[in-house]
């Protein structure tokens, strides 16, 4: 795909972030010349601990557990 000029890149950023998001690389330009590129991260997930979520778990009730967990490592992702 061609450069987005700086002045479309500002006015359609949540476009472009989206885009990148969705895997494109996104090149823009100023006065002609490729000065910056959008693409997504990568994100590294964080290990979960499993003794100190047994230590957490095996304090609740068991229905509590599998209500909790899912939050926990979802929360390891950010």
């Amino acid at each position: 795909m061609d450069p987005v000029n700086l002045a479309e890149a500002k006015a359609h950023l949540s476009e472009l972030v989206a885009r990148a998001e969705a895997g494109e690389t996104i090149q823009i330009s100023r006065r002609g010349k490729t000065v910056a590129q959008l693409s997504s991260l990568t994100r590294t997930r964080k290990p979960i601990r499993l003794a100190t979520l047994k230590t957490v778990t095996d304090t609740m009730p068991e229905c509590a557990a599998e209500s909790v967990v899912p939050a926990i490592r979802d929360e390891a992702r950010y």
